[in-house]
């Protein structure tokens, strides 16, 4: 499972855009990688893809884009997330967390107020790399200083922590 995951997690363009997005914030000299595309291939347990939603969801027989209906004022969806990912990202300790998109962000600014997950550990401003986000450049460029600074603020802690 492993492997099957490994190797269709993000790929094609959305895995082209990811990698250049966290190569671009220097990711990889944290992680002593040569490239984030690393992280699909030999470096891949230093990884753990997930979704806030646990299972596909449909809404008027299409894939639920995360807008319509409100992910955090539907109780199914709200309880998808507090059973499923919450659950799930409290067994890691002290993820980086890179939410691909702002309605994943909504969720986990949510849950750090909900004291599910430390604020900090979140790198806030992330686009989502799907080619169809016609936005993402843009969103990359206006918030790449502030993710470099919160990369260089969460790998500092960690190394006086650890």
């Amino acid at each position: 499972m492993h492997e099957v995951k490994r190797n269709s997690s993000f790929e094609g363009t959305m895995r082209k855009n990811l990698v250049k997005m966290l190569d671009e914030l220097g990711l990889h000299t944290y992680l002593n990688i040569s490239s984030a595309l690393d992280l699909f291939n030999d470096a891949s347990h230093l990884v753990h893809t997930t979704s806030v939603l646990t299972y596909p969801v449909f809404y008027n027989g299409k894939n639920y884009s995360g807008t319509t209906p409100n992910i955090l004022k539907t109780e199914l969806l709200k309880k998808n997330i507090m059973e499923g990912f919450a659950t799930e990202i409290g067994t890691i300790e002290r993820p980086l967390i890179i939410p691909l998109g702002v309605n994943v962000t909504k969720v986990l600014k949510y849950l750090a107020g909900q004291d599910y997950m430390d604020a900090n550990n979140i790198l806030l401003g992330f686009p989502h790399p799907s080619g169809g986000n016609g936005h993402r450049h843009k969103q990359f460029a206006a918030n790449k200083e502030q993710m470099k600074m919160m990369l260089q603020h969460y790998f500092s802690k960690e190394m006086t922590v650890g």
